[in-house]
């Protein structure tokens, strides 16, 4: 079987789109972990997979699915790969779509620029929502991390994260640290590891490690995560430009009981057919 797939990229956070309303796509986790691979398959941080909602009040459903063949339940990043997706496969002809993912409905916007804008939803802070192994949805918690004390900030965005503060990101243990935090035990389902470094109020930089995908140039829900950690610990303003290896995003949050408006781009690398292993 071939599968025809569209590479993508947002701000060097890379994916292969698949179309799962016009061809049928049944993959196992060995078969999205082979075609993640860049050595024998396409090469991707994540698999996107387009499908027809199984809800009357989106447009799409699509899934999501890291390197390792794991499916996971949000990417901001993808969210925006996926609007110049659909539209450049004429799928639709929508500007604002929403879209059924696992983490539940987000609302991207194709601006005027080119650029997407993603309403990726309320932030949760509770417990069991992210869900994170402790009694308290306060600003700041404590991981012991290989036998050491580690202040992080664990929330969810759709997928948990655990976002520390740092000095320098380029110093910062995100290679030797990251995975540590990612199986960490108290955060059973995994957890996306952030290292965030606030520059001034309106400007921070950030490396994130990713559950189930490694260090990546970008991430999405990462950069909303911070964002959203650093406002609570009072040291940035709502409106927040994130500087990733990949490039920049623009994160808007106007507190308790509002959406995170995430704004950035996203750009098609190439087409192709994948062989797919029986």
């Amino acid at each position: 079987m071939r599968l025809k797939f569209t590479k993508m990229q947002g701000l060097g956070n890379d994916f292969v789109m698949l179309d799962g309303i016009r061809q049928r796509v049944e993959l196992t986790p060995a078969q999205i972990a082979r075609l993640a691979d860049r050595h024998f398959g396409v090469g991707c941080d994540q698999v996107l997979l387009v499908e027809r909602p199984s809800r009357s009040d989106a447009d799409f459903r699509y899934r999501i699915f890291n390197a390792d063949g794991g499916e996971v339940e949000q990417c901001g990043n993808g969210a925006r790969c996926f609007v110049h997706f659909v539209r450049d496969q004429g799928l639709t002809a929508k500007r604002t779509i929403r879209v059924e993912t696992r983490g539940g409905i987000i609302e991207p916007t194709l601006e005027a620029d080119g650029r997407v804008r993603v309403d990726m939803g309320v932030p949760r802070f509770e417990p069991e929502a992210i869900p994170f192994v402790g009694d308290s949805a306060a600003p700041t918690q404590t991981l012991i991390v290989d036998g050491e004390p580690v202040t992080i900030s664990a929330l969810s965005m759709g997928n948990p994260h655990a976002v520390q503060l740092v000095d320098d990101v380029e110093t910062a243990p995100v290679v030797s640290q990251g995975p540590l935090i990612e199986r960490h035990a108290d955060f059973p389902r995994g957890v996306n590891a952030g290292y965030m470094q606030v520059v001034d109020r309106a400007n921070i930089r950030l490396r994130v490690w990713e559950r189930g995908a490694g260090e990546t140039l970008a991430c999405g829900t990462g950069a909303c995560a911070a964002v959203v950690a650093g406002i609570r610990r009072g040291l940035l303003d709502p409106q927040v430009r994130v500087h990733t290896r990949g490039g920049e995003l623009a994160i808007r949050w106007d507190g308790a009981g509002k959406p995170v408006l995430m704004t950035g781009a996203a750009q098609t690398v190439f087409e192709g057919e994948w062989q797919v292993d029986e």
